[in-house]
């Protein structure tokens, strides 16, 4: 089964969720901030996206971020920022079992059978 990792407030992972529904793809959702991030789920995304693609740098979480940890920020600090703050994660992550799609465009889910 499709899992989509969204944070329910989020427009975009809202029109995610509804392009599924509309297609009727079974999914389960996995909320970021209410299911949080085990490090075992983190490596599991990152062993098919890379961590630096993975962190969303636009979001209000990295924003709030202390200078320095901006500034230093490699693949492993990286690692260790999104386990700790989960919606530094960029979304939503819709996990296939074969890849994992980051973000969501009007029809990025057309090629997906229900």
């Amino acid at each position: 089964m499709l899992t989509l990792f969204v944070i329910k407030n989020c427009d975009t992972c809202r029109k995610a969720i509804k392009a599924l529904d509309h297609k009727g793809i079974p999914y389960q959702v996995h909320d970021l901030r209410e299911d949080g991030l085990s490090a075992p789920l983190l490596e599991h995304i990152l062993d098919k996206v890379p961590v630096m693609e993975a962190l969303n740098q636009r979001s209000t979480t990295w924003r709030q971020l202390d200078e320095q940890q901006k500034a230093d920020i490699d693949a492993n600090s990286a690692r260790e920022l999104i386990l700790a703050h989960p919606t530094l994660l960029k979304r939503p992550l819709l996990d296939t079992g074969e890849e994992i799609r980051m973000g969501y465009r009007e029809g990025d889910y057309d090629d997906i059978m229900g």
